[in-house]
């Protein structure tokens, strides 16, 4: 298969998926939304796209002019029937593509957070494995309010942390797809989010969790990216 990776900025890729994917052989291509006008085959060019993060926001279309045509690349892939995967800032991208909303969080979730699976979560074929909680490593001041015919699939006391689109869109409010090196990296450069800073992150304590849980976190994410896989395939 040939899939899309769709990023922001370069310490917010495809991280694990990016090791699952290689490991069953399946190409994978990389647009850096701001550097690249338009995917590398065309938005319809590819068998499945993953959408990921990133420190801008998505109401900030006049600072980053290229979210508009993002989000019209997504509703485009969405409506050809592309299968999709949004995880955070893409999440919120893909509910806007997809008829629903995104906006500020009632606060934000940074670091190490409990989520909690629906019924219809325990029944999903990305999520089913988790039920019925587990906790997940969050960097998010936003959330997605997804459209109406979407399935909340996990919830935290905060917001939505994942819902379907139909069968064949996820969206993942959770970062599985961090990597140890990027985790790593956000840690240090916390200073650079203001709500980080707002919220009393303390680096130290962050980073010597992240370090004691990442392993078993990284695992979890590449087994979510291939059930994503399976599901494309099958």
């Amino acid at each position: 298969m040939k899939l899309l990776s769709i990023a922001h900025q370069a310490d917010a890729g495809p991280g694990v998926f990016a090791e699952e994917i290689a490991a069953r052989g399946h190409v994978l291509d990389s647009w850096l939304v701001p550097e690249q006008p338009e995917a590398p085959a065309g938005p319809g060019g590819y068998d499945a796209a993953m959408v990921f993060g990133g420190s801008m926001n998505v109401d900030e279309e006049d600072k980053y002019p290229w979210l508009a045509p993002e989000k019209w690349a997504i509703a485009e892939l969405l409506e050809g029937g592309t299968p999709l995967l949004g995880v955070c800032l893409g999440t919120q991208l893909l509910a806007e593509a997809a008829g629903g909303s995104a906006g500020r969080a009632s606060e934000p979730e940074i670091g190490w957070h409990q989520v909690e699976l629906t019924p219809e979560g325990a029944a999903d074929p990305l999520l089913a494995p988790l039920a019925p909680a587990f906790e997940a490593f969050q960097w998010h001041s936003y959330e997605a309010a997804p459209p109406r015919d979407a399935v909340t699939l996990a919830r935290s006391p905060v917001c939505p942390q994942a819902y379907r689109i139909g069968d064949h869109a996820w969206g993942i409010q959770f970062h599985a797809e961090v990597s140890a090196a990027d985790a790593e990296h956000w840690i240090d450069d916390y200073r650079s989010d203001s709500d980080a800073v707002k919220i009393g992150v303390d680096p130290d304590r962050l980073r010597e969790e992240t370090r004691e849980k990442i392993a078993a976190w990284n695992q979890l994410g590449r087994d979510l990216c291939g059930r994503f896989l399976d599901a494309v395939s099958g």
